[in-house]
């Protein structure tokens, strides 16, 4: 029996995408040891299923659809950046949820009660917080990171506009030398339409 790596996203899109990894390339002049998410990886995760079952995941994609006509469709904005960890030391890089933010909690909420009832996820500890991941610290000392946290600062009040918000994916990530690599498993569209 096959395990897939299997998460719950929002994609955001080329625009959205494109100013992120521009972000990603003024961030990454500070010289910090940071290992940037690929453009095509770049998403809002709403649950990390971790490894599922190859003959669990249609019954997966089927609650993950049944749950998103529930919700109506809606505009995210995707504004500030920051970092989990301490800002003298980040550890992942992030830019957040503006608009919206109410909409993508309440989707995880009934997407994680769900899952939880098929039994293909285990409650996270800590609150979840709708982001999207840039990059990993590598190493978290010296030079380049107090340069790496003054740009943060700086750009704080960053912002890269609206998307709106229509479906949400079920994905695989099969971990390669190279990176993460994603496929759609399937794609659930928001509201009874």
């Amino acid at each position: 029996m096959k395990r897939l790596r299997t998460f719950i996203a929002i994609d955001l899109g080329k625009t959205i995408r494109d100013k992120a990894v521009a972000l990603q390339e003024s961030l990454a002049r500070a010289g910090s040891d940071v290992k940037w998410v690929e453009p095509e990886n770049l998403h809002v995760t709403l649950l990390f299923l971790g490894e599922v079952d190859d003959r669990d995941v249609p019954a997966v994609c089927r609650a993950v659809t049944d749950c998103c006509r529930e919700h109506a469709p809606f505009t995210m904005s995707v504004e500030t950046v920051g970092c989990f960890g301490n800002p003298r030391r980040p550890r992942t890089v992030w830019i957040g949820v503006g608009e919206g933010t109410q909409e993508v909690v309440a989707l995880h909420d009934a997407l994680e009660g769900a899952l939880l009832e098929l039994g293909c996820y285990r409650r996270e500890d800590r609150q979840f917080t709708p982001h999207i991941t840039l990059g990993r610290v590598k190493r978290a000392e010296g030079g380049p990171l107090d340069a790496l946290a003054a740009l943060l600062a700086k750009k704080a009040d960053w912002q890269a506009g609206e998307v709106a918000v229509r479906e949400v994916l079920v994905m695989s990530s099969a971990l390669t030398p190279q990176g993460p690599v994603y496929a759609v498993l399937s794609r659930a569209k928001l509201g009874s339409t």
